[in-house]
């Protein structure tokens, strides 16, 4: 069986006889190249052993990406085939033939079929399936530094608007999960949002957007997330003098959803911020219920992505510290929150919760609720909604656009569907 670690492919023998064999010769750790095996042939349920395996292989440094060749039987380095600044994924081999097929895309370059043979020798593209992509302004993603509050150094990207000009000010939008800066070669198709912006279509509108990285603590995921985005945030305004910083916002979706929501009661550098299926209360959503899948919730805080690292019992002060519910009272940042109530994932309530919390409270906030909606909208009228709601929510206050009817006097509930309040209000 093949095992990965960060980097590199060893080799484990299940029965204990023989030894792990490092079968990247521990290149991928040296180089900082994360080496993945590639399965050409989904039919077989097993790695075969006559001939070389095909390695995808990601830079860690550049987040360039390429195909590498390796043995199943020996330590060896890999040996490189392609590589280059764009994301390769998807090859799959001709039965007969030492002919593949495999995409590669940049994010200016729809990921087109390419074909080759076994080496890369020879590569050409047989696709365009995108060509009216070239009429529009897709700006570009640079790969940027920093150091957090804590020390740690991190990578992010950011898109800065084509034609841009470096004695203009443009707002920026600040999205972020997890750890996204591998994509920086990877092609978004500018469509409906199904619940986070679309970038290319944020950039192709004069919006510079800055993805962080961010390395968790455990116990500490909120104040992890303070401590990669807020410091991102502003080392980005400090190397880029066209970033206004009047006019940045903050935006994210589940697990990015409760980090806007964390970070709005830690910090007012933002003028907007918009949470889509947050997580408000711990405590609360410790003893809930994941009802797509019908899972107890408390593994998610105990051992999974809330890091807690712990029952409720036991941390009760880090369930407190990291729920933003009980820190509404300093929020000043407007705050847009979507929760539907069919979410699987995360539950509705969460979302009520953090809504009510801030109405009551006097906070400018608004929810958007799409009935019949999971985690992430399916239907394409609401991806459509969503995505006009949340752009002229950002353009009222990153670019002093008029306020439109829905944000100033809301939409009551027998009148969804039928009147949308789009019209902006001067």
């Amino acid at each position: 069986m093949l095992i990965y670690d960060k980097y590199d492919i060893w080799k484990f023998d299940p029965s204990g006889r023989y030894i792990p064999l490092n079968l990247t010769n521990s290149n991928g750790r040296l180089t900082k190249i994360i080496f993945r095996y590639e399965r050409l042939d989904t039919s077989l349920n097993y790695i075969p052993g006559n001939s070389p395996m095909l390695l995808n292989g990601i830079n860690d440094s550049t987040k360039q990406t390429g195909f590498y060749a390796a043995s199943v039987h020996l330590k060896v380095d890999p040996d490189l085939l392609v590589v280059g600044p764009y994301y390769f994924e998807s090859p799959v081999k001709a039965r007969d033939k030492n002919i593949l097929i495999y995409r590669r895309g940049s994010f200016t370059e729809y990921p087109d079929i390419w074909t080759s043979d076994l080496s890369f020798d020879n590569s050409r593209k047989i696709t365009n399936a995108n060509p009216q992509a070239a009429a529009y302004l897709w700006g570009t993603p640079r790969l940027v530094h920093w150091t957090s509050f804590i020390g740690e150094n991190l990578d992010g990207i950011i898109y800065v608007p084509e034609n841009y000009r470096t004695d203009k000010k443009y707002p920026m939008l600040v999205y972020f999960y997890e750890k996204n800066s591998s994509d920086l070669y990877r092609h978004t198709i500018p469509s409906p949002s199904r619940s986070i912006i679309n970038i290319p279509w944020c950039v192709s509108n004069g919006y510079i957007v800055f993805v962080p990285d961010i390395k968790y603590r455990s116990g500490y995921p909120g104040e992890s997330a303070y401590d990669a985005v807020v410091s991102g945030t502003k080392a980005m305004v400090r190397q880029f003098s066209f970033i206004d910083e009047q006019h940045m916002a903050i935006q994210g979706q589940s697990w990015g959803g409760y980090q806007v929501a964390y970070l709005v009661t830690r910090t007012d550098i933002f003028r907007a911020a918009m949470a889509g299926a947050p997580v408000s209360n711990m405590t609360s959503a410790y003893g809930g219920i994941r009802w797509e899948t019908g899972m107890s919730r408390m593994f998610q805080y105990e051992q999974s992505q809330s890091r807690i690292g712990g029952t409720l019992w036991d941390k009760t002060q880090l369930y407190l510290e990291n729920s933003p519910l009980f820190h509404v009272p300093s929020v000043k940042t407007p705050l847009l929150i979507m929760h539907n109530d069919n979410d699987g994932a995360v539950p509705w309530y969460q979302g009520i919760e953090l809504f009510v919390a801030l109405r009551r409270l006097d906070k400018p906030a608004w929810m958007l609720v799409y009935n019949d909606e999971e985690h992430n909208l399916k239907k394409w009228s609401n991806r459509k909604d969503l995505s006009i709601r949340m752009m002229q929510f950002f353009d009222h206050y990153l670019k002093e656009a008029p306020m439109p009817a829905w944000m100033q006097k809301g939409v009551p509930a027998l009148e969804k569907g039928q009147d949308f309040g789009y019209e902006l209000i001067d």
